[in-house]
């Protein structure tokens, strides 16, 4: 099992440790024998943001989750294959083909994903 846990706001302490324990402990009550997990905690600005992206909400919300390793696979395969977002235009590039392979995902899948790079230059 993988578990990464960031902690980005400040308002509630996060202790890393048992957060893990009780996640291990879940784990085994569902009877699943291996997953990867990645639980960030973010402020109500932030999560509502994220929630406007890939929801369509513009509220904060308590949780989100979704299949995040397509996104960050699929954004990694584009770096390794040339493309950047150091510039502007360089983004749109990169946005455009991240957008276009995960809206076929979707068509594929039924998932709702965007690129990780949405609004680093624009409002696309």
């Amino acid at each position: 099992m993988s578990l990464v846990i960031r902690n980005l706001q400040r308002v509630i302490p996060i202790r890393r440790a048992p957060l893990r324990s009780k996640i291990e402990i879940v784990r085994r009550i569902l009877g699943v024998q291996e997953f990867d997990l990645g639980i960030i905690c973010v402020d109500n600005k932030n999560i509502q943001h994220i929630n406007r992206i890939y929801r369509d909400r513009n509220v904060p919300t308590d949780v989100l989750s979704f299949p995040f390793h397509e996104v960050t696979a699929i954004h990694g395969l584009c770096h390794l294959l040339g493309f950047t977002h150091h510039t502007e235009a360089e983004w749109q590039q990169m946005f455009q083909k991240e957008k276009a392979v995960l809206d076929e995902l979707g068509r594929r899948t039924g998932t709702r994903l965007q690129p990780l790079t949405r609004g680093l230059f624009g409002s696309c």
